[in-house]
């Protein structure tokens, strides 16, 4: 689950299922849809004419009525400044990983059976045709995630007009990824594409960037693009030798085993474990849960909730040296992230000994803490813009429609979302994030699909690394 500020309300701050079906209007969180009125008639009366005409006339071979789907042409990845001879920077490393994401369906392609089949886990289903977004609600989606979701392929839409092929897809906003490998090992199971937060080495589902990017208006966490600034700023309060000597944590040790666990490496008089955990009671509100003031130990702690948690992009800002506690799950970025280049592993079975040991060595060797610490905050200064995660869900979209076998259509069901603001903190945050118009520059360039030796060679250099730390700390010395 989302770190934080883990909150258990009644309610998603205003989100509401479209209970229309009859092609009317309807309002979705403060984002007004509306009915996209095809006229299936003429339509069905001008395919029926061409067909006819095409098989007494020959204009064309009978075979492409029934071939595969192609995307129709949408604009290059380029623009005036970047047309003569020179080409886009290239994508950050973690790009990679898309292939991977999609390597299920590399072989047999996407059907319309398939998206169907994923509708059984998914909260919402979304559809692109010619630029416009479509949408269908089926369940409860907690808080405001499925709305800010929603709000940032808006915005992509805005940034990169013309760029965004068509899609259907199917989403799902809870912690846990649900589409199990174990469940679909015989080759002919028809495996369901289904984009959601993170994932793990035991699921299909496909990572896409969180909601928390456009804001977190529950908790008054500001999007990222304010974020980072206020972080940035943080970081110069205290100069990292001066910064408090232990590892810090705050937030809802009631979420996850591990969090639980963590709790008990607080000093209780009789062991000392160098760490501070803060437990935050979310029925006090969170007045006093500004992450950019928290920048001021040298060490801080990430640990996972429910599944994956959206604080690891605030913990590793902070140029304090990232304690990360065996994580299960990735987001779409941390797997770009390399144990004792960007963070220090921590051992999940031996939490308090191993954050202990972590402390003691930074402090013994400062430059060394303090350089790791400061290549995870340049990680998310430079990897981590607000550009790049614009860019990876482009660059995802638009491999995830190469697959296709079906040409996209607006369901009888689904309404048209626009870009409406609601009220409140959500209208604030969406003000805060909304894009004014389009990029003038081209998307980055994404590398290239790993091929197994390489893959195999980063997985192992991870592996090594942390194990490396293990031996450290078995040997006790510092």
């Amino acid at each position: 689950m989302a770190d934080l500020k883990e909150v258990d309300v009644g309610a998603d701050g205003g989100s509401a299922s479209p209970t229309t079906t009859n092609r009317k209007h309807a309002n979705i969180s403060g984002m007004i849809v509306k009915n996209p009125g095809v006229p299936i008639f003429l339509s069905v009366f001008l395919v029926t004419l061409f067909i006819t005409a095409a098989l007494f006339t020959r204009w064309v071979d009978v075979s492409i009525i029934t071939a595969r789907f192609h995307q129709k042409d949408i604009l290059p990845f380029e623009d005036d400044e970047t047309t003569n001879n020179s080409t886009s920077e290239s994508c950050p490393e973690y790009f990679r990983w898309i292939h991977e994401d999609l390597k299920p369906w590399k072989n047999t392609g996407i059907t319309k059976e398939m998206v169907e089949k994923a509708r059984e886990k998914a909260h919402f289903r979304l559809i692109i045709v010619d630029g416009r977004l479509y949408m269908e609600k089926y369940n409860y989606v907690f808080q405001t995630r499925d709305v800010f979701t929603i709000w940032g392929i808006l915005q992509l839409l805005k940034l990169y007009p013309g760029k965004i092929p068509d899609l259907d897809l199917m989403f799902m906003c809870h912690d846990w990824p649900l589409i199990r490998k174990a469940d679909y090992r015989d080759n002919n199971t028809v495996i369901p594409p289904l984009f959601h937060y993170c994932g793990d080495d035991l699921t299909y589902d496909i990572v896409f960037p969180d909601w928390s990017f456009w804001g977190w208006p529950e908790v008054n966490v500001k999007p990222w693009v304010n974020l980072t600034k206020e972080l940035e700023q943080g970081n110069k309060k205290k100069r990292w030798k001066d910064r408090e000597p232990y590892a810090y944590w705050k937030g809802n040790t009631y979420t996850g085993k591990a969090r639980r666990d963590l709790a008990k490496c607080n000093s209780d008089g009789k062991y000392e474990w160098n760490a501070k955990i803060h437990h935050l009671d979310w029925r006090q509100g969170f007045h006093d849960t500004d992450v950019a003031s928290q920048c001021t130990y040298r060490y801080k702690i990430y640990v996972e909730g429910n599944a994956w948690s959206v604080s690891e992009k605030y913990i590793l800002a902070c140029d304090s040296m990232s304690l990360f506690i065996t994580p299960h799950f990735y987001d779409f970025f941390s797997r770009g992230l390399i144990p004792t280049v960007h963070y220090w592993p921590i051992q999940e079975h031996k939490k308090c000994s191993s954050i202990k040991f972590a402390v003691d060595w930074g402090n013994k060797n400062t430059k060394k803490a303090q350089k790791i610490g400061r290549r995870g905050s340049e990680f998310v200064q430079n990897e981590l813009q607000m550009k790049f995660v614009y860019d990876y869900m482009l660059h995802l979209l638009t491999e995830y429609s190469k697959l296709f076998k079906y040409r996209p259509f607006i369901t009888k069901n689904a309404v048209e979302v626009c870009s409406c603001f609601g009220k409140g903190l959500v209208k604030e945050f969406k003000e805060i994030s909304m894009v004014t118009g389009s990029s003038k520059a081209s998307p980055c360039t994404m590398q290239p699909p790993y091929d197994d030796s390489e893959l195999q060679s980063l997985l192992f250099r991870k592996l090594n690394l942390t194990r490396q730390v293990e031996v450290w700390e078995a040997s006790g010395r510092v």
